[in-house]
């Protein structure tokens, strides 16, 4: 696995929009707030040429166009660590213009993203054989006062922490709108870990460790890159069989059922082989339950025969706040007293 550099003090942030830019509001004032804080911080910027453009389906512009921002912004010297602006709908249709040969050669950089950048950073992992970070996109950074958890995802990408917890709270419903674009965290909710070792439920204050390689993200993007050309999970999991495989998974548009199906894809896909472990975050379906079926049972139904530990409504995901992930990175994942944590290792 190949890691990138880690991201200095008055280093350069690139910003690139492969999925939605930051062209419309509450995200547009994010971004810009965003970028204000990291200036502020001491940091440069660079900033992509579909960062405001708002001319794609689902996405900030043309497949073409994004992928060869995305290729030109992470060949660049002009920054040291690339940031989407944000989500979206169908990144998925850059993929077949990007040159994976010349980004698997290019000097690796991180990239950081989230949900429909699952269509970057999982490929990353998979084809490029390269790290990278599964947190928040760029308007989340104009946050008025950044929640412990943005500072925790800088940690991660300065490399000046290598060891995080989940938080106590989440927000169930955000407080962001046109007028109010970088409001702090509505942290309403109590988090309550449910896990499992294979299909026995256990307490969440019971403490279970268990160590691997990640890799995942958001099941929605998963999914459709299962059985493509652009499906190089069997070759990773492969390359790191003796590491055993840790996957983290969350999901947005899915409701239950769809979360059992995606969860039946990748397992007759042979994805869970050497899976050493599950973290799964918190849907943004979370507490539907659709004909008997709740979201602990479309996971469980599935992956419980493996006989491997399983934290569920983790923090990360859709549902804030989020603890960063190093997608490629082996890690030594614990969980007791209602709360998990992970330690990253760069081999």
């Amino acid at each position: 696995m190949r890691y990138p550099e880690f991201l200095k003090d008055n280093g350069i942030i690139g910003f690139t929009a492969p999925s939605f830019g930051c062209a419309t509001q509450p995200y547009r004032t994010g971004f810009e707030r965003a970028m204000d804080k990291l200036t502020a911080r001491g940091y440069g910027l660079d900033i992509g040429d579909n960062c405001y453009s708002s001319n794609g389906i689902g996405i900030s512009d043309k497949p073409e166009v994004c992928a060869s921002e995305l290729e030109k912004m992470y060949m660049s010297r002009a920054n040291d660590v690339l940031i989407s602006c944000g989500g979206g709908e169908l990144m998925c249709e850059i993929l077949e213009f990007l040159d994976f040969d010349a980004l698997k050669a290019a000097k690796p950089k991180w990239f950081m993203g989230y949900s429909d950048n699952t269509n970057f950073t999982f490929l990353q992992n998979t084809i490029c054989d390269t790290a990278s970070v599964y947190a928040p996109c760029a308007a989340t950074y104009g946050m008025n006062k950044w929640d412990m958890a943005l500072e925790d995802t800088f940690a991660a990408l300065t490399g000046k922490k290598t060891f995080f917890e989940g938080y106590d709270m989440w927000e169930r419903e955000s407080l962001k709108t046109e007028d109010n674009p970088t409001p702090e965290y509505n942290l309403t909710e109590k988090k309550l870990l449910v896990n499992y070792v294979g299909s026995r439920r256990v307490s969440s204050y019971e403490q279970i460790s268990f160590k691997g390689r990640l890799t995942g993200g958001c099941m929605d993007c998963l999914v459709n890159l299962l059985g493509t050309k652009f499906d190089y999970a069997e070759e990773f999991n492969d390359r790191y069989a003796k590491d055993g495989v840790i996957w983290f998974l969350e999901s947005c548009d899915l409701n239950v059922f769809a979360m059992r199906r995606a969860m039946w894809q990748m397992d007759k896909a042979g994805w869970f082989k050497n899976a050493s472990g599950f973290i799964i975050g918190r849907p943004y379906a979370y507490g539907q339950e659709i004909m008997g079926l709740n979201q602990y049972d479309a996971v469980m139904g599935i992956i419980g025969k493996y006989n491997v530990p399983v934290i569920m409504d983790a923090d990360f995901g859709h549902l804030p706040p989020a603890v960063p992930i190093i997608s490629g990175s082996t890690a030594n994942i614990s969980s007791k007293d209602n709360n998990w944590s992970v330690e990253y290792t760069f081999r």
